[in-house]
């Protein structure tokens, strides 16, 4: 590998912030990790990985490419080695500036949406996104439609692994930067969808904690009371209060509980 390519190795580096979480889920060992590789080579040769397609399998444990397959080299400028040892973060090198923004939040949305689900549902669980990438040599733009779903959940619902299917599109879409969507079926059959355009749709990303004092706050119960009911000081209920305010946006109780009346948590 050459210098300069060295060199764009180690700035993928500062981008690892943006996936902590994903990487530092409490992974278990999952026994069909070697099989599901082989299935993700049987597939590519079956589908003859046409021109503009590629198969791509990150592994959330290293945030590399543990599969590819397609022209993505050709596509992107960057080499395969790249992808290998710094899959995710090349991504988001190679992803257009203006996109960027949208595309951490959406990984910070699939992340806290796929673990409020139960098991069940996490494997119902798949996502779509669209978005431009910029060739590293020529800075050619060239418009994506990314389909992924999980491809190994391991046994405690973590989420270790995708399988992303990516599509070049040659017709540049309606959008004009990173949309994105993504839908599951809940346990009562009840498909779920959510886009980038209908953000009141999604479910507020809240602990457990957060979730009964949510609760609390909707019985219309003061700081004072909601301290005493769960043996905690006021300045934690304080906290918790303040921290819910920042999930929602809201920039006040009143608007907190008007949101909180509508969302689904």
């Amino acid at each position: 590998m050459d210098k300069v390519l060295l060199k764009d190795l180690r700035k993928q580096n500062k981008y690892s912030q943006f996936f902590h979480e994903w990487k530092e889920q409490e992974f278990q060992e999952h026994p069909e990790k070697n099989s599901k590789i082989k299935e993700l080579e049987q597939l590519s040769q079956n589908i003859g990985m046409r021109e503009g397609l590629t198969i791509a399998c990150y592994d959330y444990r290293s945030l590399n490419l543990a599969f590819f397959a397609g022209n993505v080299g050709e596509l992107t400028g960057y080499p395969s080695s790249m992808f290998r040892e710094k899959g995710m973060e090349t991504t988001f090198a190679l992803t257009h500036p203006e996109d960027r923004p949208e595309f951490i939040r959406f990984q910070k949305i699939v992340f806290d949406s796929f673990h409020q689900l139960t098991l069940e549902e996490k494997h119902t669980f798949e996502f779509s996104y669209t978005t431009r990438w910029v060739h590293r040599i020529t800075n050619k733009v060239t418009w994506v439609l990314g389909k992924v779903r999980p491809y190994l959940i391991d046994s405690a619902g973590n989420f270790a692994m995708d399988l992303h299917i990516i599509m070049q599109l040659y017709t540049p879409p309606k959008t004009s930067s990173y949309d994105w969507n993504y839908s599951y079926q809940k346990e009562d059959g009840t498909r779920i969808f959510v886009s980038k355009n209908s953000p009141h749709s999604r479910t507020v990303s809240l602990t457990k904690k957060e979730k009964v004092i949510v609760t609390l706050i909707l019985e219309g119960k003061e700081s004072k009371e909601i301290a005493e009911r769960l043996n905690i000081s006021v300045n934690t209920v304080a906290t918790h209060r303040k921290n819910i305010l920042k999930k929602l946006k809201a920039k006040n109780v009143g608007e907190m509980v008007k949101i909180l009346s509508t969302y689904p948590f």
